[in-house]
């Protein structure tokens, strides 16, 4: 190659970039504000994301747009985000994986709406019915208050004067009808983080979580990011009325994952699993034929259940209470809270089950028992002793007659 050709290769080489630089900085001048584009994430720095946005350039993400609500980042390098174009800040372009206040963002409330995208807004007050929103800077939206939360919000004031991110459900009037969901935002996350646990979360396993609602039926435990729920039942071995009883809201738990239907989003916990089962030295602790004093739990129509220890109740039957009598319920005989002593009939302990019965009256049967043995005993005693005085007179007969 000669000089000549080796200048004019460089030449080309130098104006075939000029011109594709050119080319870049048109195409990306024609991003304009709210502009949407798949950006590929170059670098993660402390402040911010590189971008690649697939036009020969970069741009710049706020690396807090990558948090979740426990500060873990939500993407890494290589993966694919949607993004915003927000605008030059000293040539450097800048993007958003949601659309903030602002009037970029008031432009695009309906390309928003239509595409999905997330938007930030103020929760200014409360009003019939939910809530006013201010979105897209001073745009007034409505938020129901179904849609402010996964559940039913119980204080709906602590939701004022927040910021967070809605989803436009409607959008009318040209603005002037919006309706907001920060709900939709908060089920999207928590798909992502059903979808990541379906490969860590197995039944049988223990797990760690946190309280967050108690209900009449059980209590609702946060397992980092999706619910799962204790019943009433799986709150204690002993007997629950209510799980506030136990649990309290924020209270950190270790619970066992009894099932799993990720069909429905439904995860069975139990807490009594972590526990000690009380019934597996219950043969040893109320062996049959043993005496115990205990308190009336509960009266049901066929008899009386009697808490012997945590979690430990027999049953002593309707037909034990009336000490010989008939009666026709058992509040006849004793009433709930009262302490009473009792003797233990049987024990099953593979179904769980106590048979009790009145200490006074076994004790009496038992008495009786002993009487009549006793009597028996000595009747028989008697008739052996008379038979031999009588044999004996008949033997001396008849040795006088010989």
């Amino acid at each position: 190659m000669t000089i000549d050709d080796k200048d004019f290769n460089e030449t080309t080489e130098e104006e075939s970039f000029a011109e594709l630089f050119e080319k870049s900085s048109r195409e990306t001048t024609r991003l304009k504000p709210g502009s949407k584009v798949e950006a590929t994430v170059l670098k993660i720095g402390a402040d911010w994301v590189f971008l690649d946005i697939g036009k020969k350039g970069e741009g710049v993400l706020d690396r807090k747009e990558l948090l979740d609500n426990e500060g873990n980042l939500t993407a890494a390098e290589g993966d694919t985000i949607t993004a915003w174009f927000t605008g030059s800040v000293r040539n450097e372009l800048r993007f958003t994986t949601k659309l903030a206040a602002g009037a970029a963002a008031q432009s695009q409330l309906e390309d928003a709406w239509r595409a999905g995208i997330p938007v930030e807004g103020y929760v200014a007050k409360e009003i019939k019915g939910g809530f006013e929103v201010k979105v897209g800077g001073n745009l007034r939206a409505f938020c129901p208050f179904s849609q402010i939360s996964l559940r039913r919000a119980e204080n709906p004031a602590e939701f004022v004067g927040k910021q967070l991110l809605f989803k436009i459900a409607e959008y009318g009037e040209r603005g002037r009808n919006i309706i907001v969901s920060h709900r939709q935002v908060l089920e999207e996350e928590q798909k992502v983080k059903r979808e990541a646990l379906k490969e860590t979360l197995l039944e049988g396993m223990t797990v760690s979580g946190t309280v967050t609602r108690l209900a009449d039926f059980g209590a609702f435990v946060d397992l980092d990011g999706i619910d799962g729920l204790i019943p009433v039942s799986e709150a204690a071995w002993t007997r629950v009325k209510h799980v506030r009883d136990v649990l309290s809201v924020g209270d950190q738990v270790s619970v066992v994952i009894k099932r799993i239907d990720w069909e429905s989003g439904k995860i069975s916990l139990s807490l009594k699993d972590t526990q000690a089962d009380p019934w597996e030295a219950v043969a040893e602790q109320f062996p049959e034929g043993s005496y115990h004093t205990g308190t009336v739990a509960r009266l049901a129509a066929f008899g009386a259940f009697v808490s012997l220890a945590p979690g430990i109740d027999g049953l002593i039957h309707i037909s034990k209470l009336g000490k010989g009598k008939r009666i026709s319920h058992p509040r006849e005989a004793l009433n709930e809270g009262e302490t009473v002593e009792v003797k233990v009939d049987g024990v099953d302990r593979e179904n769980r089950k106590l048979s009790l019965s009145l200490a006074e009256v076994s004790r009496a049967a038992e008495e009786e028992q002993k009487s009549v043995a006793s009597f028996r005993q000595q009747t028989t005693t008697s008739s052996k002793e008379s038979m031999g005085s009588f044999g004996d007179l008949l033997k001396a007969k008849l040795d006088e007659k010989q």
